[in-house]
Formats: structure tokens, sequence, C-alpha cells
């Protein structure tokens, strides 16, 4: 015998809590689970709903013995219920329910089949394989996932069709041991969690389901900004798994950044102070923070709090050495003939690639693995 858990984060959803409870129950009564003799277990986990969810998710674990509820005191998000409701799973599988009609549960029985197999450890289930039907809503809404699906895709090296897809269905050994990083209460979850699979190396295989979306008027509840959130989300936690040249584009994108301050600040400093030694110094000392702070909370934010006096001294180093390289390299242009503008944009170039290189592998080398 297998026991499938889902887990079923719950905030508001008193209309359609008790139909989708029922549904996905019946699913021990198809062929398919009976032929496998898969048990069900319901994790239902109230996010401190303000209508009667709560109370219709005690009546029915009162009735039900497969069903389990917890609830929380204080609205978090679903991300939040999904890690209480994983944390009281027992399943040999778990995978996650939305409390709409959005989804059909009985799509369960095609994503566990490769889990049954041994054939993969984590399972999901997309909306964009091929389907027989589907009904249309919004345009912006299906780009907004396939683009974060396609950034994911490029930061983890996986080819998976539908990363913002409810339906991920974990072995058991697997989802616990994600469990411990996670730190998203909301939507970012997805992209989160698709980010440790990757990086836990696990067999991740994909399975075409039926979706039937609803509009907001219905109930529908992620927006523009949770897309703006998981984009945060797949820079700040995949930045540093990534292959090296993504590392390198974030890299760009943040030394882009610093180096529009730098040449901002220097032409501002231009105007202000009268000597080229101190207005190159403070601007570059304000672009290296921005720098500084933007590769923490993007690139290298495993490394966010320095751990060991070697750090601090070897980050100094390549201040030195950078800014050394900033003010010869601006100072020769400038005598050369270019304008501050061009100067100070060629220096900053330079900055870009020299810091990159000198983090990458010089102040944050990645740690190697003892055999």
């Amino acid at each position: 015998m297998k026991t499938l858990s889902l887990v079923i984060p719950v905030y508001n959803e008193e209309k359609t809590l008790e139909n989708i409870v029922k549904k996905t129950l019946m699913i021990e009564t198809d062929k398919r689970a009976i032929e496998n003799d898969i048990q069900l277990e319901l994790i239902l986990v109230d996010d401190c709903s303000n209508d009667n969810s709560l109370k219709i998710a005690q009546e029915l674990a009162k009735n039900n013995s497969k069903i389990k509820v917890f609830s929380h005191k204080k609205n978090q998000g679903k991300g939040a219920a999904l890690k209480t409701g994983f944390q009281g799973a027992t399943g040999d599988f778990i995978g996650i329910q939305d409390a709409d009609n959005e989804y059909n549960p009985f799509d369960y029985l095609k994503l566990i089949e490769p889990l049954l197999d041994d054939r993969a450890d984590v399972v999901y289930g997309s909306r964009y394989l091929k389907q027989d039907t589907r009904r249309i809503l919004y345009f912006w809404h299906t780009f907004m996932n396939k683009s974060l699906t396609l950034l994911t895709n490029m930061y983890t090296n996986l080819d998976i069709t539908d990363m913002e897809t409810c339906y991920k269905l974990f072995k058991k050994d697997v989802i616990k041991s994600i469990i411990p990083n996670l730190k998203e209460n909301r939507f970012g979850f997805e992209p989160e969690v698709t980010i440790y699979v990757a990086k836990g190396k696990y067999r991740v295989y994909e399975c075409a389901i039926s979706y039937n979306p609803r509009t907001y008027e219905e109930g529908k509840k992620i927006g523009a900004k949770d897309g703006l959130r998981a984009l945060y989300c797949i820079l700040h936690y995949g930045g540093q798994y990534a292959p090296i040249p993504m590392q390198f584009l974030l890299y760009l994108f943040i030394g882009g950044i610093s180096a529009i301050v730098n040449i901002l600040a220097f032409l501002i400093l231009a105007n202000i102070f009268s000597s080229l030694v101190l207005n190159i110094a403070l601007a570059f000392a304000l672009s290296a923070l921005v720098n500084y702070l933007l590769c923490i909370a993007l690139l290298f934010k495993h490394k966010a709090r320095w751990n060991s006096f070697g750090e601090i001294v070897t980050y100094l180093i390549t201040l030195v050495i950078m800014g050394a390289i900033d003010y010869y390299v601006t100072y020769w242009l400038l005598l050369a003939g270019l304008g501050n503008f061009w100067a100070k944009a060629l220096s900053s170039l330079i900055g870009v690639i020299g810091n990159f290189v000198l983090r990458k592998y010089f102040v944050f080398p990645e740690k190697k693995q003892k055999c």
C-alpha cells in the first residue's frame, strides 16, 4: 500500500472547499488507484480565512479520518500554508491540491505513475502540454507564467513547461529535505521550490493535466505583484546555482546599475569638488556599496553575512584592486583627451568584468565537496 498525501491550502474558499475535498477523496475509487493500492491523506491548512472555510474543513475532518486540519491564527500566504501541510503530511508521496475547482484531482493518478515506477523523484503537472480542450482567459497571465518558467529554466538548466503549476508531486523524503530551506510565504514558493529541486539534482518528470481557470471575479488571487515577487525569487534563490553564463548576465545587470551610479555620481561631484582624485574616489565608493548590496540581494545571498576574517580581507583586497584600476584607467583616459563621460564609462566596463571574476573566484569561491 502507498499513501498519497495532498496538501490543500485554504483561504476564503467556502464556496468550493467541500466539493473539491469530496472530489479528491473519490480518487481512491478509481480503478488505477485500486490496482496500485493507493490510499489518500488530505491535509487541509486554513490560512486564517475570514469566511466559513475553517468550520467547513473541521466538519469534513470530523466525518473522515483521512482528513487532517491545520490552521493559522494569522494570514501568511499560500507558501506558508504549504509548509505547514508538508510538515504534517505522512504519505509516501506528497502533492498539492488547490481548494478551488481549477484542477482535476484525478490527474494525480497520472502524475504518480513515474514515482510508483521509481523513474522520478518529482513530477510536475503541466497546463501547457497538449490538452484536448482548454478554457481561454487572460493572455497576460499566461504570458507571465511562461516567461517566469523560461527564466527559471535558464537559471536551473531544467526544461519544464510550467513552473507555476499548482500540481507538484514529491517523494516524501525529497520534500521533507527541501522544507527547511523554504522562505517564501506567498506565491514565491513556486520558483523557490523549483530551484531547490534543480539544486538537489532530483529526477524530474512532467505530465499533461487538465485546467479550468477561474476569473478574478470567481476568486482568483494571484496578481501582478506576485509575478514581480516570483521574478525576484528566481534571481535571489537561483543566482548562486545558475550556470556561469547566467551568473555573469545577472552580475552584468548588477554591474550595469553600479556603473550608472558611478558615472552619475562622478558627473555630479565634478560640479561640486575641484579635486579629480576625490571625485573619482567618492564615485567609486558609492558604486561599490550599491554593487555589494545588489550582490547580497541577488547573486551571493548565501554570503549575506561574512563568516570569517579571511573573507573580509579578500573582499577588501578586491576593492583596493578594482579601485586602483578604476582610478588609473579613468585618469589616463582623461589625459588621453576623452571627456568625463566616456572615460568613466570605459573604466566602469572594465570594473564590471573584473569585479565578477574576483568575487566569483576569489571572494566567494564555491566550497569543494569532501570525498
